[in-house]
C-alpha cells in the first residue's frame, strides 16, 4: 500500500512537471489556479467561504506572532539596560561603537531647522572626519536614520498641533554620588521613537517568518512550526534586543520578504515584470540600509542559478529574477551617491558572470551531455566573478573592502595585519563556536533541518528519475533519435523553490562558519527549512492528517524541552545601564573644551563623543573605508 502511495504522489509530481513544461512553452497566460471557485453553485460558494475563512486565520495569527515578538524584544531591551529610567545622555551612551555613530545622525536631523537643513548637513558632513567633508549617507548607509528623522519631526509637529501628549517626564534619584537626571518616557522622546519603530520592524519580520513558512509549506501549521523554532532559538537568531542602531535591524527584515518574493517568483508559472518590479523594490529596501546586503543577495543569486543549471528555472525566469538584482543594484548605487564598493563588488561581479553565462546558452546547448553543461556553466560563473571583481576594482582604484578579502584570508592562512587582528580579536569575527551548534542542536533545530533536506532531496531525486524515465518510455514508442537526457535549460520542473532553499542554507552554513556574526542569517533559514515537516508533499507518508498534525505539535514541544530554557535565561538578563567615567568626560567636554575642538581617540568613545557633545571627531567605528583605515 506504502508504494502504491508513492507511485500516486510522484505520479501528481510528473503531472506538474508536464503542466510547467506546457506552460513554459506558451505565449498565453495560465489559467488561474482558483478559477474553478468562480462559479456561483453552493459548493464553490462553500469552497470560496473557506478560503476566505483560512486567510483570516493566516492574516491574524501573522499579526499576533508580530505583536508578541515585537513586546518580546522591547522588554528585553528594557529588562537589560532599564532604558525608561536613563536620561538622555546615558540613553546615548548604551549606543557604543558605530550604533552611536549612526544616532548621531538621526539626532542632528531631528535638531536641524527643518528637514532639509538635516538631510544637507549628513550629505556635507565636516564633524565625523574633520577637516574632510564626506557624504554620510554614501558612506554610512543612514538611510533609516533619514526616514526616522522624518518621521519624528513630522510625528512630534502633528501631535503639538492637535494637543496630544505623547510623553512624560520625570525626575530621577541615582544615588552614588550621581545627580539626579530628568528623563521622559513615551513615543514622543527622540530615542523611543527610534528604538519602538525597530522593534515594530522586528514584530513584521516575524510575521513575514509566520507566513513565508506557511507558503512554503502550503500549511499553516508550517508557520507556526517556523515561529516557534525562532522563539525557541531567539538569541542564536539575532541580537536586535541588545544593539538595536545596527544596520541589520533595518535591513533583515526586509530581506525576509525578498526571500519570500524570489520564493513565489519560483513557483509561479510564469514570471513578468510585476515579479521584477517587487524584488527589485525590496532589494532597493534591503541595500540602502545595510552595506553587508550585497554579500547576502550575491549569495541568492549564485543559489537562483543553481536552480538554472539543475535545469528547475527556464532562461525566461532566470532572467527575470537577474533583471530584479540588476536593477535593484543599479538603483541602490544611484541613491547611495556611487557608491563605488557596490559597483566593484563581487555582488555585481556575480551578476555580469551570469548574463554572460545566460547568453552563451546556445554554445551550452550545443555540448553532448548534461555534466560537461554543468561545469562549463559552474566554471565560467567562478572565472567570470572573480576576472570582474578585480579588474573593476584595478580600473577603479577602489580598496575600499581590500580587508574583507584579507579578513577571509586570515581565516585559513597564517596572514596578518592590523586590522585583521583588530577584527579577529573580537568573537562574533570568530568561526562559528561549538556552544553555538550544540544550542541548535539541543532545540532540535539542526536535527530537523538535516531531516528535511534529506526528505527534500530524496523527493527530487525519485522526481527525476520518473521523469527519466517517462521520457525514455517516450521517445521509445515514438522511435526518437534524439538524446535521452535533455538538457536542463529547455526542460523545467517542478519544486525549484525547495532546491533554491537547499542551495541558500549552504550558503549561509558557509558565512556562519567563516564569520560567527553571520549567523543571523544562518539560524532563522533553519528555522524556515523545518516548515517543511508541516508539507503533506514531503511528510505525507507519516500518516493520516491527524496523525501528522500531532507529530508537528510533538516535534513543536520536544523543541520547546530546550528552547524555554533558553528563552528564560534571556528573560533573567537583569541590568541598569551606567558608565559615571564616560559620563563626566562628556560633561567636562562639554563644558571646559570650545565648541570648535577635534577630537581623536578610542572608536568608541569618539563615536559618543560626537553623538553627545557634537564635538568634531578625526576617527570612528565605521572601518569600510581606506582611507580611514
Amino acid at each position: 500500500m506504502q508504494n502504491m502511495a508513492l507511485k500516486q504522489r510522484f505520479s501528481k509530481d510528473h503531472s506538474r512537471a508536464q503542466h510547467v513544461n506546457n506552460v513554459a512553452g506558451k505565449s498565453s497566460k495560465a489559467k488561474p489556479k482558483f478559477s474553478k471557485l468562480n462559479g456561483t453553485t453552493n459548493k464553490g460558494s462553500a469552497l470560496s467561504d473557506v478560503f476566505t475563512g483560512r486567510m483570516v486565520l493566516i492574516l491574524f495569527i501573522a499579526c499576533l506572532v508580530g505583536i508578541l515578538n515585537s513586546a518580546h524584544v522591547s522588554s528585553m531591551f528594557e529588562n537589560d539596560r532599564f532604558f525608561s529610567h536613563l536620561s538622555d545622555m546615558e540613553r546615548e551612551m548604551t549606543f557604543r561603537t558605530e550604533m552611536g555613530l549612526y544616532y548621531s545622525y538621526y539626532k542632528t536631523i531631528i535638531e536641524a531647522p527643518s528637514f532639509i537643513d538635516g538631510l544637507l548637513s549628513t550629505m556635507r558632513d565636516n564633524i565625523t572626519e574633520f577637516p574632510d567633508t564626506i557624504n554620510v549617507l554614501k558612506r554610512f548607509n543612514l538611510y533609516p536614520e533619514v526616514f526616522l528623522g522624518l518621521g519624528f519631526r513630522s510625528f512630534d509637529s502633528i501631535t503639538k498641533w492637535m494637543g496630544i501628549a505623547t510623553k512624560q517626564c520625570f525626575r530621577v534619584n541615582r544615588g552614588h554620588d550621581l545627580p539626579p537626571v530628568a528623563n521622559c518616557e513615551g513615543i514622543g522622546d527622540p530615542a523611543y521613537f527610534y528604538i519602538s519603530a525597530i522593534f515594530f520592524e522586528q514584530g513584521v519580520m516575524m510575521a513575514l517568518f509566520f507566513l513565508f513558512g506557511v507558503y512554503l509549506s502550503n500549511d499553516i501549521l508550517g508557520g507556526i512550526l517556523t515561529v516557534m523554532a525562532v522563539f525557541f532559538n531567539h538569541g542564536e537568531c539575532t541580537r536586535v534586543q541588545w544593539t538595536p542602531p545596527l544596520r541589520e535591524s533595518f535591513a533583515y527584515p526586509v530581506f525576509v520578504l525578498e526571500m519570500l518574493l524570489v520564493t513565489y517568483c519560483l513557483r509561479s508559472a510564469e514570471s513578468n515584470w510585476k515579479h521584477v518590479t517587487a524584488i527589485a523594490s525590496a532589494i532597493v529596501a534591503f541595500m540602502l540600509p545595510w552595506q553587508f546586503a550585497q554579500f547576502a543577495l550575491m549569495t541568492q543569486i549564485v543559489a537562483v542559478f543553481g536552480t538554472y543549471t539543475f535545469g528547475y528555472i527556464d532562461t525566461q525566469k532566470m532572467k527575470c529574477i537577474l533583471k530584479a538584482h540588476t536593477l535593484g543594484l543599479f538603483i541602490s548605487f544611484v541613491f547611495l551617491f556611487g557608491n563605488e564598493m557596490l559597483f566593484t563588488s563581487f555582488y555585481a561581479a556575480a551578476l555580469l558572470s551570469i548574463w554572460v553565462v545566460i547568453m552563451l546558452e546556445a554554445v551550452f546547448k550545443k555540448l553532448p551531455h548534461f555534466i560537461l553543461i554543468f561545469i562549463g556553466q559552474v566554471s565560467l560563473l567562478l572565472v567570470g566573478t572573480l576576472g570582474f571583481k578585480f579588474l573593476l576594482a584595478r580600473l577603479l582604484s577602489v580598496t575600499d573592502d581590500a580587508h574583507i578579502g584579507n579578513l577571509f584570508k586570515s581565516k585559513f592562512t597564517g596572514y596578518k595585519d592590523f586590522h585583521t587582528m583588530l577584527y579577529t580579536c573580537a568573537a562574533e569575527f570568530d568561526f562559528l563556536e561549538f556552544k553555538t551548534v550544540s544550542k541548535l542542536t539541543y532545540t532540535l533545530l539542526i536535527p530537523s533541518a538535516i531531516i528535511v533536506i534529506i526528505a527534500v532531496l530524496y523527493h527530487l531525486v525519485v522526481l527525476e528519475y520518473n521523469i527519466w524515465q517517462t521520457c525514455i518510455s517516450k521517445e521509445k514508442d515514438e522511435d526518437s533519435s534524439k538524446e535521452t537526457l535533455l538538457p536542463p535549460i529547455t526542460r523545467p520542473k517542478p519544486h525549484a523553490e525547495l532546491l533554491y532553499h537547499i542551495f541558500q542554507l549552504g550558503a549561509f552554513t558557509i558565512m556562519a562558519f567563516i564569520i560567527m556574526r553571520l549567523k543571523l542569517f544562518f539560524t532563522p533559514h533553519l528555522c524556515l527549512m523545518c516548515s517543511l515537516f508541516a508539507s503533506k508533499q514531503l511528510f505525507g507518508f507519516i500518516g493520516s492528517r491527524t496523525q501528522h498534525y500531532s507529530f508537528v505539535v510533538m516535534l513543536i514541544f520536544l523543541m520547546g524541552i530546550s528552547g524555554i530554557s533558553q528563552l528564560q535565561s534571556q528573560w533573567d538578563i537583569k541590568g541598569e545601564f551606567s558608565n559615571a567615567p564616560q559620563e563626566e568626560l562628556l560633561n567636562w567636554i562639554m563644558a571646559s573644551t570650545p565648541k570648535d575642538a577635534v577630537f581623536a581617540g578610542p572608536m568608541p568613545t569618539m563615536a559618543s563623543a560626537k553623538l553627545s557633545t557634537g564635538r568634531c571627531i578625526v576617527n570612528h567605528p565605521h572601518y569600510e573605508d581606506a582611507g580611514l583605515r
